[in-house]
Protein backbone atom coordinates (compact mmCIF):
# COMPACT_ATOMS: atom_id res chain seq x y z
CA UNK A 1 0.00 0.00 0.00
CA UNK A 2 1.22 3.43 -0.65
CA UNK A 3 2.06 6.01 2.29
CA UNK A 4 -0.37 8.36 3.28
CA UNK A 5 -0.07 11.41 1.12
CA UNK A 6 0.90 14.78 3.01
CA UNK A 7 -2.38 15.97 2.50
CA UNK A 8 -3.29 13.60 5.28
CA UNK A 9 -0.70 15.13 7.84
CA UNK A 10 -1.85 18.98 6.28
CA UNK A 11 -5.21 19.46 8.61
CA UNK A 12 -5.72 20.07 12.26
CA UNK A 13 -4.11 17.77 14.35
CA UNK A 14 -7.27 16.89 16.23
CA UNK A 15 -8.68 15.03 13.35
CA UNK A 16 -5.32 13.39 12.12
CA UNK A 17 -5.38 12.28 15.71
CA UNK A 18 -8.30 11.03 15.52
CA UNK A 19 -7.84 9.50 12.05
CA UNK A 20 -4.85 7.40 12.74
CA UNK A 21 -6.21 4.86 14.77
CA UNK A 22 -6.85 1.92 12.28
CA UNK A 23 -3.91 3.05 9.89
CA UNK A 24 -0.61 0.90 9.69
CA UNK A 25 2.67 2.01 10.61
CA UNK A 26 5.63 0.70 8.25
CA UNK A 27 9.21 0.55 8.60
CA UNK A 28 11.39 -1.28 6.20
CA UNK A 29 15.04 -2.37 7.08
CA UNK A 30 16.56 -3.99 4.24
CA UNK A 31 14.26 -6.57 2.65
CA UNK A 32 12.20 -6.92 6.04
CA UNK A 33 9.12 -5.14 7.11
CA UNK A 34 8.01 -3.94 10.54
CA UNK A 35 4.35 -2.81 10.85
CA UNK A 36 1.51 -2.48 13.25
CA UNK A 37 -2.30 -1.27 13.65
CA UNK A 38 -2.33 2.25 15.00
CA UNK A 39 -4.65 2.22 18.49
CA UNK A 40 -3.44 4.90 20.49
CA UNK A 41 -2.72 8.77 19.94
CA UNK A 42 -1.95 11.55 21.91
CA UNK A 43 -2.25 15.38 20.34
CA UNK A 44 0.16 17.87 21.04
CA UNK A 45 -1.43 21.59 19.33
CA UNK A 46 -0.43 24.95 18.89
CA UNK A 47 1.93 26.96 20.95
CA UNK A 48 -0.29 27.34 23.62
CA UNK A 49 -0.38 23.49 25.09
CA UNK A 50 1.49 23.79 27.96
CA UNK A 51 1.96 20.27 27.64
CA UNK A 52 3.65 19.99 24.24
CA UNK A 53 7.57 20.27 23.40
CA UNK A 54 6.15 23.36 21.43
CA UNK A 55 5.18 25.93 24.46
CA UNK A 56 8.73 27.42 24.20
CA UNK A 57 8.65 28.16 20.80
CA UNK A 58 11.14 26.39 18.00
CA UNK A 59 14.22 25.79 20.48
CA UNK A 60 16.58 23.27 18.65
CA UNK A 61 14.04 20.28 19.73
CA UNK A 62 10.64 21.12 19.03
CA UNK A 63 12.01 23.26 15.71
CA UNK A 64 10.64 20.62 13.49
CA UNK A 65 7.22 20.73 15.15
CA UNK A 66 7.13 24.15 13.47
CA UNK A 67 7.72 22.24 10.01
CA UNK A 68 5.93 20.96 7.16
CA UNK A 69 3.43 18.10 7.61
CA UNK A 70 3.88 14.78 7.49
CA UNK A 71 7.55 14.54 8.65
CA UNK A 72 8.68 12.33 11.89
CA UNK A 73 9.44 14.30 15.32
CA UNK A 74 11.77 11.56 17.26
CA UNK A 75 12.96 12.33 20.63
CA UNK A 76 14.26 10.51 24.05
CA UNK A 77 12.44 10.56 27.33
CA UNK A 78 13.98 9.79 30.43
CA UNK A 79 17.43 9.17 28.42
CA UNK A 80 16.34 5.58 27.17
CA UNK A 81 12.69 5.57 24.99
CA UNK A 82 12.56 6.56 21.88
CA UNK A 83 9.12 8.44 21.10
CA UNK A 84 7.37 8.89 17.82
CA UNK A 85 5.37 11.44 16.71
CA UNK A 86 3.69 12.37 13.22
CA UNK A 87 4.15 16.19 12.55
CA UNK A 88 0.61 17.72 11.16
CA UNK A 89 -1.39 20.96 10.66
CA UNK A 90 -0.07 23.92 8.65
CA UNK A 91 4.31 24.88 8.42
CA UNK A 92 4.63 27.51 11.05
CA UNK A 93 1.72 26.32 13.58
CA UNK A 94 3.48 23.24 15.92
CA UNK A 95 1.63 20.34 16.06
CA UNK A 96 2.18 16.21 16.31
CA UNK A 97 0.47 13.39 17.00
CA UNK A 98 2.44 10.72 19.21
CA UNK A 99 1.81 7.36 18.41
CA UNK A 100 1.17 5.81 22.01
CA UNK A 101 0.41 2.02 20.75
CA UNK A 102 0.61 -0.55 17.56
CA UNK A 103 -1.10 -4.02 17.98
CA UNK A 104 1.88 -6.07 15.97
CA UNK A 105 1.75 -6.72 12.20
CA UNK A 106 4.24 -7.98 9.87
CA UNK A 107 7.59 -9.05 11.39
CA UNK A 108 7.53 -7.01 14.90
CA UNK A 109 7.94 -10.05 18.15
CA UNK A 110 8.22 -7.28 20.82
CA UNK A 111 5.38 -5.32 22.44
CA UNK A 112 4.21 -2.58 21.08
CA UNK A 113 1.43 -1.17 24.02
CA UNK A 114 3.65 2.16 25.10
CA UNK A 115 5.48 4.55 23.32
CA UNK A 116 9.02 3.77 23.98
CA UNK A 117 7.72 0.01 23.38
CA UNK A 118 6.84 0.59 19.58
CA UNK A 119 9.88 2.27 18.45
CA UNK A 120 12.01 -0.72 19.81
CA UNK A 121 9.80 -3.10 18.33
CA UNK A 122 10.44 -0.77 14.81
CA UNK A 123 13.82 -0.01 15.84
CA UNK A 124 12.97 4.05 15.22
CA UNK A 125 15.75 6.08 16.75
CA UNK A 126 17.00 9.40 16.68
CA UNK A 127 18.79 8.87 13.48
CA UNK A 128 14.54 8.63 12.46
CA UNK A 129 14.23 12.02 13.56
CA UNK A 130 13.23 14.11 10.51
CA UNK A 131 12.19 11.58 8.32
CA UNK A 132 9.30 12.13 5.52
CA UNK A 133 7.08 9.65 5.78
CA UNK A 134 5.58 10.41 2.34
CA UNK A 135 9.14 8.87 0.62
CA UNK A 136 11.20 7.33 3.58
CA UNK A 137 11.69 4.02 4.83
CA UNK A 138 9.04 4.70 7.57
CA UNK A 139 5.48 5.61 6.27
CA UNK A 140 2.13 5.71 7.64
CA UNK A 141 -0.72 3.64 5.41
CA UNK A 142 -4.34 3.05 4.92
CA UNK A 143 -5.19 -0.60 4.72
CA UNK A 144 -8.47 -0.90 4.63
CA UNK A 145 -10.74 -2.51 7.32
CA UNK A 146 -13.51 -1.49 10.05
CA UNK A 147 -13.26 1.50 11.57
CA UNK A 148 -12.53 1.61 15.31
CA UNK A 149 -14.49 2.48 17.94
CA UNK A 150 -12.92 5.82 19.04
CA UNK A 151 -12.74 7.01 22.54
CA UNK A 152 -10.65 10.00 23.92
CA UNK A 153 -9.27 10.55 27.52
CA UNK A 154 -7.00 13.02 28.73
CA UNK A 155 -3.23 12.66 27.80
CA UNK A 156 -1.42 10.57 30.10
CA UNK A 157 1.65 11.94 31.91
CA UNK A 158 1.09 15.31 31.46
CA UNK A 159 0.32 16.79 34.76
CA UNK A 160 3.35 19.38 34.91
CA UNK A 161 1.21 21.07 32.09
CA UNK A 162 -1.35 22.18 35.01
CA UNK A 163 -5.11 20.89 35.33
CA UNK A 164 -6.63 22.80 32.49
CA UNK A 165 -3.81 21.20 29.50
CA UNK A 166 -3.51 17.88 31.28
CA UNK A 167 -7.42 17.18 31.34
CA UNK A 168 -7.79 17.73 27.64
CA UNK A 169 -9.60 14.54 25.62
CA UNK A 170 -6.32 14.66 23.39
CA UNK A 171 -5.49 11.20 23.90
CA UNK A 172 -7.28 8.91 21.11
CA UNK A 173 -7.68 5.11 21.33
CA UNK A 174 -9.13 2.15 19.69
CA UNK A 175 -11.34 1.22 22.35
CA UNK A 176 -11.65 -2.36 21.57
CA UNK A 177 -8.14 -2.85 21.44
CA UNK A 178 -6.63 -5.02 23.88
CA UNK A 179 -3.00 -3.33 22.92
CA UNK A 180 -3.28 -0.09 25.02
CA UNK A 181 -0.55 1.84 26.71
CA UNK A 182 -3.18 2.05 29.20
CA UNK A 183 -6.45 -0.01 30.30
CA UNK A 184 -9.84 2.24 29.71
CA UNK A 185 -11.65 2.36 33.02
CA UNK A 186 -14.24 0.42 33.21
CA UNK A 187 -17.93 1.99 32.55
Amino acid sequence: MPPLPREFYARPGLDVAAELLGKYLVRRRGDTLLAGRIVETEAYVGPDDQASHARRGPTPRAAIMFGPPGVAYVYLIYGMHHCLNVVCDREGFPAAILLRALEPDAGVRMKTDGPGKLCAALDITLADNGVDLVTGDLWIEERGGPRPRLVTTPRIGVDYAGPEWAARPWRFVDADSRGLSRRLPRP
